[in-house]
């Protein structure tokens, strides 16, 4: 199974990274997620375990996460249950209309017999959308932000 989503946002390519790195304030960003518990920090990556929902229907996973600043990539791997092995990468790339921020989601179904049965629900139902659902806000929060800081005035 692969999936990907993708947008363009009007805001510094560092801002959105950072927002987007920042796992931690998830929930209060984006209404579709229940939590984001960190069940180990180490230097080089974290374990996170992360509820959301898709039109109602509760969805959890735990995850290995690296935050590469130097690649400027989010990594994840899917470490339990359905979407156990499922690899994901964030990229966000500088381009002439803004900067594009995209989402890959990488399965191989340890059942390979199954997999066109659960790539519709797994890929399409709920992958697909959460991701899809996690761009869209996350492009409102960060552009409202941006526009809301520029709209402020300066005082010397």
């Amino acid at each position: 199974m692969q999936t990907g989503n993708s947008i363009i946002m009007h805001a510094p390519r560092a801002v959105i990274f950072e927002t987007i790195a920042d796992l931690a304030h998830w929930p209060r960003l984006l209404p579709h997620y229940r939590y984001v518990r960190f069940l180990e920090r180490c230097a080089d990556h974290s374990v996170v375990e992360m509820g959301a929902t898709r039109s109602g229907i509760p969805i959890s996973w735990t995850s290995e996460l690296v935050v590469d600043r130097e690649r400027m990539e989010i990594r994840f791997l899917h470490l339990k249950a359905f979407t156990r092995g499922m690899r994901v990468i964030w990229t966000f790339k500088e381009t002439p209309a803004g900067v594009l921020v995209e989402i890959q989601h990488t399965l191989h179904f340890r059942v390979a017999a199954l997999a066109t049965l659960a790539e519709p629900i797994i890929g399409r139902f709920f992958v697909h959308h959460v991701a899809n659902q996690t761009l869209r806000v996350m492009k409102e929060k960060i552009e409202g932000a941006i526009a809301a800081a520029s709209a402020q005035p300066r005082f010397a």
